[in-house]
């Protein structure tokens, strides 16, 4: 296949998958609504369930649920019949995924969670099938022809199966109230959790803390900028921030004079530094370095006393950037 062939298929995969999708909103209807208040209103966890590429998407689904406030957990339909139905509670809802809902695995499992009088959701591309039938509520996962053109590899059919439990998702999250703050609590490591949770204070308080005077000599900043290794040096006076001095600050200098023994720090120090609070939120502080073309900012605390430096580097490291 030439190049043009190739994205020829692929556009014509992404389009055929995207009308799909827009298809999906005009199949819902209150059963959608009635499941996800079930949902809401259970005591229990969801169980998700499924067999092939279905079990798959169900994976999927269980991760967003999880991750959104809704405790999930994925059951193997194969499985289930072999041992693992005892995952399923009093008081838990099992979705079922299956784009035919009538394979075999489905029609063994069905009865059997209907025996148990647990609430049973079917998102199928077929309302008529035995899961269809079966469900005490439907997702209509209809589509006119997968992708594949053989119209045999699942394909939009799985697209479709994930749209609708992401929709699932979304409208439990919204009937939680599931803030930011929330989604911390499921989100504490990587760089997303670390936007969400960290503040200035856990940098500053981890960092040196390179401060000098007013009167302190050019030879005296020099040695504090080096030593903490920040590349800048608070000015403080009378426990008052009054000042900044960057590496740059000292490059300019030196240009400028030959002779700096009679300089002070005040002679060369920015007397307008960016400060942030010290409970700020560190990617807060990454806006205000990008806004400024900046690459430090002061931290003060609540009392407006001097807490530390915030580097540009501390938030590439800790993956804010």
């Amino acid at each position: 296949m030439q190049a043009s062939n190739i994205l020829s298929v692929a556009r014509d995969t992404i389009s055929n998958e995207a009308k799909a999708v827009e298809k999906l909103q005009d199949y819902l209807n209150d059963e959608f609504a009635h499941a996800v208040q079930h949902i809401y209103n259970s005591k229990g966890r969801v169980i998700i369930t499924g067999i092939g590429k279905s079990a798959i998407i169900a994976t999927k689904i269980v991760a967003t649920l999880n991750s959104t406030g809704t405790p999930a957990i994925f059951m193997h339909a194969a499985d289930a019949i072999h041992g693992d139905l005892g995952t399923i509670l009093e008081d838990d809802t099992v979705i079922c995924i299956s784009k035919s809902g009538n394979t075999p695995e489905i029609k063994v499992l069905v009865p059997l969670i209907k025996n148990f009088k647990n609430t049973l959701i079917g998102i199928t591309g077929n309302k008529d099938s035995f899961l269809g039938k079966q469900s005490d509520y439907v997702l209509n996962a209809y589509i006119d022809k997968e992708a594949c053109p053989n119209n045999l590899a699942p394909t939009t059919s799985t697209t479709a199966q994930l749209v609708l439990g992401d929709a699932l998702a979304v409208c439990l999250l919204h009937l939680r109230g599931f803030s930011s703050k929330d989604f911390a609590k499921y989100h504490p490591g990587g760089a997303l959790g670390k936007k969400l949770y960290l503040r200035i204070s856990d940098i500053t308080s981890e960092n040196q803390k390179p401060q000098v005077t007013p009167n302190t000599s050019i030879n005296k900043v020099i040695i504090e900028i080096s030593e903490k290794m920040l590349g800048v040096t608070a000015v403080i006076e009378n426990e008052e921030i009054v000042g900044i001095i960057t590496d740059g600050d000292i490059r300019r200098m030196l240009t400028k004079n030959e002779d700096f023994s009679q300089l002070k720090a005040k002679d060369i120090m920015g007397a307008s530094p960016k400060i942030i609070d010290n409970h700020a939120m560190a990617v807060d502080a990454m806006d205000i370095l990008e806004d400024n073309g900046i690459s430090q900012l002061i931290a003060k605390d609540n009392k407006g006393k001097y807490a530390g430096i915030v580097h540009l580097h501390n938030l590439i490291k800790e993956g804010i950037i």
